[in-house]
């Protein structure tokens, strides 16, 4: 066990219950502060169940964990958002009809100051935050490597582009641990490999990335630490040398449908 102080998410016996089906049963888990940390696991395992509660859209039945040294109580996303948890989903939820930029000046919304009564009176304080909000966008556009003109509207963009704006999105709320629901989902391999650098140059800026992933040798080849689900249990955890060498993990996979 690492030391406390660089554990950012400590998640401690964790359960799940929907009726009468039980998805996820006693996890725990901690991810350290500045790592590539990835979860994965057969068709069914738990692991979007599992990162729901860890991102706040589900409470658990049991359990509790711990962000950047203090409880939350999961189950309020714009809580953790405001903590510094930051997430993207399986499927692509963009504002279809609003540009790149836009996109991700709203991301960026959650740590603004000026409030609704600036907004109204568009004061001189709220005009340069906007312009600042705005100049940060760009910034972040660049950064995940959109290289489309900021004002093309995000339904316009290859589906790799809107993977990346997603990504520029949740960076624009400025999140100590980034979460990320399948994003290699539907890519090529080329795609493939640029996320698996962008992802690894974000790390070095100092963010920590949760990734649940289908693509396993992406995660084999990316990440310091991998979990292993298999029916809402924890069947393995640790280097990623160690988890595929794991008979319990080779059973999992042999017997599941995921690779």
């Amino acid at each position: 066990m690492q030391h406390t102080e660089n554990v950012l998410l400590h998640a401690s016996h964790i359960s799940k219950q929907f009726g009468g089906l039980s998805a996820l049963s006693n996890v725990t888990l901690h991810i350290q502060r500045n790592e590539i940390y990835g979860l994965i696991g057969p068709n069914g395992a738990g692991k979007t169940t599992l990162f729901n509660v860890l991102t706040g859209l589900y409470q658990p039945s049991e359990g509790e964990f711990q962000f950047n040294g203090t409880h939350y109580q999961a189950g309020k996303p714009h809580v953790l958002a405001q903590a510094g948890i930051a997430r993207t989903f399986q499927n692509i939820r963009l504002f279809a009809n609003l540009t790149a930029l836009e996109n991700v000046m709203i991301g960026r919304h959650v740590r603004t100051r000026a409030g609704v009564f600036g907004a109204l009176l568009h004061n001189r304080a709220t005009r340069n935050e906007e312009y600042a909000i705005t100049e940060r966008a760009r910034e972040l556009l660049h950064y995940v490597g959109i290289s489309k003109p900021a004002q093309t509207l995000a339904k316009h963009l290859s589906y790799g582009e809107q993977r990346r704006l997603e990504i520029a999105r949740a960076l624009a709320t400025d999140p100590l641990l980034l979460a990320l629901d399948e994003p290699a989902a539907g890519m090529n391999s080329t795609e493939t490999k640029s996320l698996k650098k962008l992802l690894q140059t974000i790390r070095a800026g100092g963010i920590t990335v949760l990734l649940i992933e289908h693509d396993v040798k992406l995660i084999m080849g990316l990440c310091d630490r991998v979990a292993v689900l298999d029916y809402g249990k924890k069947i393995a955890e640790g280097v990623p040398e160690e988890v595929r060498q794991n008979p319990a993990v080779i059973s999992a996979y042999l017997g599941g449908g995921d690779e």
